[in-house]
Order: C-alpha cells, then sequence, then structure tokens
C-alpha cells in the first residue's frame, strides 16, 4: 500500500514514528497511566499467554509483556510504526509485527494462531470510523473465555476542560462530547477521531463478549495536553498517581482514557 493509499491516521502516524518513543517517552503524565493499564494487562493475560495487540504503535507494551512471559503480535496501520516496532522486537522470539487495520483483522491470515486473549491501548481504537468489524475480527481470533482490554478516550475528562481552560483554548475544552468526527493533527497531518461512548463500545461488542466492567485510566493524573509542565512536578504527579489507585473504577467515566474488559462468550 502506497502512502496516498493509506487512511489518514496512518499517514499522520507515519510521520511522526522517528520521533514518536523521544516524544511521549519523556512525559511522566503517559508513564503513569500506562503503568495502570499494565497492571490490568498483566491480571487478564498470565505468564505464557499468547496475545494479539490492536494499534500497538512502536511496541512498548508489547515489549513490557514479552519480558513478562507472554507471547505477542503487534499489529498497528501505521507502516513505519510496524517498522520501528520490528526493529526493537529483533532478537526477541515472542514479539512479532505486522501491519493492519483494526477493522481488518480477519484478512491477517492467522487461522494457524492462537491468541488467549488481545488488548488495545491508548487510544487506537479511536481512529477507526465503526466498531462493529473490530469486534467481529476479535471474535474470530480470541477462543471462549479469552479476555480483551480496550482502552479508549474517555468523553467527560475534567483534566482536559482544565488544560484547555489554561491554555486559552475553549473550543478544545468539551470536543469530546461530540458524537460526530473531530479533527485531530500530528505532525502537521489530520485526521478524524471518534469519541466512542461505552454504551457504544459494549453494543459493538455484544453478538460475541460479555461486557466485565472498566475502569479510569488518568481521571487524576492528566491528560498529556499538561505536558511538559506536569512531568516538572513529579512529587504532584505521585499524589494524583495514588489518587487514580484508589478511585478510578467508581470515578472510571471521567477518565483520560477508559479501560474496558470483555470475556468472550461460549455461545456467540
Amino acid at each position: 500500500m502506497t502512502s496516498a493509499e493509506l487512511p489518514l491516521s496512518a499517514v499522520a502516524f507515519d510521520t511522526i514514528a522517528a520521533t514518536f518513543d523521544d516524544r511521549f517517552g519523556a512525559w511522566q503524565s503517559v508513564a503513569a497511566q500506562r503503568r495502570a493499564v499494565r497492571e490490568e494487562l498483566a491480571n487478564a493475560f498470565p505468564p505464557g499467554a499468547s496475545v494479539l495487540e490492536i494499534g500497538g504503535g512502536t511496541g512498548e507494551d508489547a515489549i513490557w509483556l514479552a519480558e513478562r512471559g507472554r507471547s505477542l503480535l503487534l499489529t498497528d496501520i501505521s507502516p513505519r510504526m510496524v517498522r520501528r516496532a520490528q526493529v526493537k522486537f529483533a532478537g526477541r522470539p515472542r514479539l512479532r509485527a505486522k501491519v493492519a487495520a483494526a477493522e481488518n483483522l480477519d484478512a491477517l491470515g492467522l487461522a494457524e494462531d492462537r491468541f488467549d486473549g488481545a488488548f488495545s491501548n491508548f487510544a487506537a481504537l479511536n481512529c477507526v470510523e465503526n466498531l462493529a468489524p473490530v469486534a467481529r475480527g476479535l471474535a474470530h481470533l480470541v477462543p471462549p473465555g479469552g479476555n480483551v482490554i480496550l482502552v479508549i478516550f474517555g468523553t467527560c475528562c475534567p483534566g482536559e476542560w482544565i488544560v484547555e481552560a489554561l491554555r486559552d483554548r475553549p473550543g478544545a475544552m468539551f470536543r469530546r462530547f461530540r458524537r460526530t468526527p473531530v479533527r485531530a493533527r500530528l505532525g502537521g497531518k489530520e485526521f478524524a477521531v471518534r469519541y466512542f461512548r461505552t454504551a457504544e463500545l459494549v453494543s459493538a461488542m455484544a453478538p460475541w463478549f460479555e461486557y466485565a466492567g472498566r475502569r479510569g485510566i488518568g481521571v487524576f493524573v492528566p491528560p498529556s495536553a499538561a505536558e511538559p509542565w506536569i512531568t516538572r512536578h513529579p512529587r504532584l504527579l505521585r499524589a494524583l498517581e495514588r489518587l487514580d489507585r484508589r478511585l478510578s473504577k467508581p470515578f472510571a467515566g471521567l477518565g483520560d482514557h477508559v479501560l474496558h474488559r470483555f470475556v468472550r462468550r461460549t455461545d456467540g
């Protein structure tokens, strides 16, 4: 597929692939949110599990899980992101990476593979137009009883309201309330982002998956829009992270991201 044929989101992430780790890896708000997600991933996928990752980017979560005894196939729609992951995966037999759209998992040709579960972190699924094909593809690849962890943008994020108000960007404060696609920009490239409600995600997954609950990721830990300021205040960030650990479930709907857990039905 040429760059002209790539979806706009893939073009945008291709553009920043070379600097992605340097940019986001230094941000401690991202690290704090990632720690919360990894706690859930470790519980959902025990050592020895074979896991499919959707929208895995440069492979940071995949490497973390592989170092703890899991095997992973990372997929991402951005060819340059996948190439970055493949370089990092060299010499790591537990890890593979392929270019694939979240909506087109059926085309991976993975009939010989067995996955115990799957996950998608940090809102990769907010770049898709329709969740139904994603759910259908996961149903073909995850066996009955298998866990699926999907981390998408929250739709009611007070942390973002505060940051955008302080930056005098009132137009961005309530963008997550919109039901229609919202324009986003990375590397000078525009693409569309959808903010899915929990009910929309559960409905798309329902023919094949039982909903098993949610957890807020970044309820008190601020979104990356607060960077680099919050990284310069580590004591404050640690306090906010402690609040998240205590209150992320009752206040899940207020997270920068929301982690949703599903279990593959035996009758779907």
